[in-house]
C-alpha cells in the first residue's frame, strides 16, 4: 500500500512509479505467499500466489489507488491480499504460530527495503563513476521511493496492513480478543474511508508513513555512498 501528494505529474513519472508499484507490491506479496508456505501454510500455494506474475496479485481498486497516486492524487493502492493460515503452520510449534503470521506480515515490508536497497546500487556506481543514468536512473531514483513508501506504510500497525499483524504476532495473548474484532472489519471500514473521503484518508496515511520513508530513503542513498 501506499501514498503520494497531489500534483499532476509529467507522464514519464506517472509511467515509473506505477511500473513500480507493479513489481514492488508482486514481489512483496510473492514473499507473503512464500514464508507462509515455508512455514507449513499452503494455503496461498493452492491459489497461486507463489509467483511473481503480477497478475496473480492483482486487486481492482487497490490497482486504481495505485493509478491516482502516479497521477498525484493522494490515494492508497494495495495488491491483492494473501490467505494466511497460521493454524496450519505445520513447521513451527503451536504456541508459536502467532509469531509465525508475524514473520509472514514482516516478510513484505522487507522484501521492499531490499528492493530499494538493489536498486540504489546502479545509482550510486552510476554517481561515482560521472554517469548520468537518463531515464534509467529516473526510474530506479522512483523505484527506490515507492519501495521505501511501501514498506513504510506497510508498517503502520492498523488494520489491515502488515503493522498490525505484526503487533498481533507478538503480543501477549491477553491482546487476541482484543485486536481480533479490529483485524475483522479494519479492510470494510478502510474501503469506507477511501470512497467517502479519500483525500483526507491519504493525507492522514501519509503524515504516517512520510517520516519513515523519508529515514529509509536517506539511510540507503547514505549507506552506500
Amino acid at each position: 500500500m501506499g501514498g503520494l501528494s497531489f500534483s499532476i505529474r509529467p507522464l514519464d513519472d506517472i509511467i515509473a512509479i506505477l511500473v513500480s508499484f507493479i513489481i514492488a507490491t508482486a514481489i512483496h506479496e510473492f514473499m507473503h505467499a512464500w514464508v507462509a508456505w515455508q512455514l507449513g501454510d499452503d494455503t496461498a500455494r493452492n491459489q497461486g500466489r507463489i509467483t511473481l506474475n503480477p497478475a496473480s496479485h492483482f486487486e481492482p481498486v487497490g490497482f486504481f489507488g495505485m493509478c491516482m497516486i502516479a497521477i498525484g492524487f493522494p490515494f492508497i493502492g494495495w495488491g491483492k491480499p494473501v490467505p494466511v493460515a497460521p493454524w496450519r503452520m505445520s513447521r513451527i510449534p503451536r504456541e508459536r504460530r502467532k509469531l509465525g503470521l508475524a514473520l509472514v506480515a514482516l516478510a513484505g515490508p522487507v522484501s521492499n527495503i531490499v528492493q530499494a536497497a538493489i536498486a540504489v546500487i546502479p545509482i550510486q556506481i552510476a554517481l561515482r563513476n560521472g554517469y548520468d543514468l537518463g531515464p534509467v536512473g529516473e526510474f530506479l531514483n522512483w523505484f527506490v521511493v515507492i519501495n521505501a513508501l511501501l514498506a513504510s506504510f506497510n508498517l503502520i500497525p492498523i488494520p489491515p496492513l502488515d503493522g498490525f499483524n505484526i503487533l498481533n504476532g507478538i503480543l501477549p495473548d491477553f491482546w487476541t480478543p482484543i485486536l481480533e474484532p479490529l483485524a475483522r472489519y479494519g479492510f470494510p471500514i478502510l474501503l469506507l474511508l477511501i470512497f467517502v473521503g479519500g483525500r483526507i484518508v491519504g493525507s492522514i496515511f501519509e503524515s504516517m508513513a512520510y517520516p519513515l520513508r523519508d529515514t529509509l530513503t536517506d539511510l540507503l542513498y547514505r549507506g552506500l555512498v
